[in-house]
């Protein structure tokens, strides 16, 4: 392990985070999808969007959670999505317009093109949601674009890869000011570095921001998540959120909400050497466990505090 235990403790009780092994979230339904990635729950709670993918991850849609009644309804297709490779949905902070990256096309022909920021819209929650429409310029580029996220203000964060600039992938924000979204600027080099860098979910006060960041050198293996803080200076060095989250397999997409953190993990916990021979039921369950190598959502107890790690 590459960090120490004492600043590994110390970490989780700077953000408040459980010593114990995130849990799986929604188990039952995940476990009908051979991938589930990316979580956003609405402002009410009362609905939870999720991307569904195939094994291979070439189909992808986005899937609809309602609480009608206090009662959770069976999953379905979001009514915008299941045509198209969609994927990473963000709920306004009012819950009538979502946003969620996809690859087609601005016409009606089958053919997808790059990868843009989208928005459906409602007049209430009740109601179905609009067509899709393109967020455009200048969010939207000759680039990929990915992984909105949404401030209370209306900023908003996401991932690009700039191939102009030859740079990959990196967060950048795009500041909204009198109704209109400004050039997007990329985050500082204590976010964003010469690698990658994705998947970022902004605090609603920017007081904070969790990301995605690929093979760091203080990386536990793979993809990790990070924190940065926004200090009066700017945004802090970004940490490691340490073994009681990531793993040695790819940790990404992380959503918080009601001091939980949610994310997206491929952790591995299959059992490869048995103490005896597996009953055909055994080995099914084994297969078909969470943490079995492929993606699904995860969640473990966190709150920012305000003590300072050195």
């Amino acid at each position: 392990m590459k960090f120490s235990y004492l600043f590994t403790f110390l970490l989780c009780l700077n953000y408040g985070l459980a010593q114990d092994s995130p849990e799986p979230f929604l188990p039952e339904i995940a476990g009908q999808f051979p991938n589930v990635r990316d979580i956003a729950i609405a402002p009410n709670g009362n609905e939870i969007l999720f991307t569904a993918q195939s094994v291979m991850g070439n189909l992808s849609a986005i899937i609809s959670l309602k609480k009608i009644n206090g009662v959770w309804q069976e999953p379905q297709v979001a009514g915008f999505s299941g045509q198209h490779f969609d994927l990473e949905p963000c709920f306004s902070t009012d819950g009538l317009k979502l946003y969620f990256a996809s690859s087609r096309p601005l016409n009606n022909e089958l053919k997808p093109k790059d990868f843009d920021i989208w928005y459906v819209e409602r007049k209430n929650v009740n109601e179905p949601w609009s067509k899709p429409k393109n967020l455009g310029e200048p969010v939207n580029s000759i680039n990929d674009e990915f992984y909105p996220s949404i401030a209370n203000n209306g900023n908003l964060y996401f991932t690009r890869a700039d191939n102009l600039k030859n740079t990959k992938d990196d967060i950048y924000v795009s500041i909204f000011k009198n109704g209109t979204y400004l050039e997007p600027e990329t985050l500082p080099n204590t976010v964003n570095s010469d690698g990658y860098e994705y998947n970022a979910f902004i605090a609603p006060d920017e007081s904070y921001i969790i990301f995605g960041a690929y093979n760091r050198p203080d990386g536990l293996g793979s993809g990790d998540l990070y924190i940065s803080k926004k200090l009066k200076t700017g945004w802090s060095s970004a940490e490691n959120l340490g073994p009681f989250v990531n793993s040695e397999k790819m940790d990404y997409c992380p959503f918080v909400k009601n001091d939980t953190l949610y994310f997206t993990s491929k952790r591995d916990n299959t059992i490869v050497e048995q103490e005896k021979p597996l009953s055909i039921n055994s080995l099914l369950a084994e297969f078909n466990k969470t943490a079995n190598g492929s993606s699904k959502l995860f969640a473990v107890p966190f709150k920012i505090f305000n003590q300072k790690v050195d």
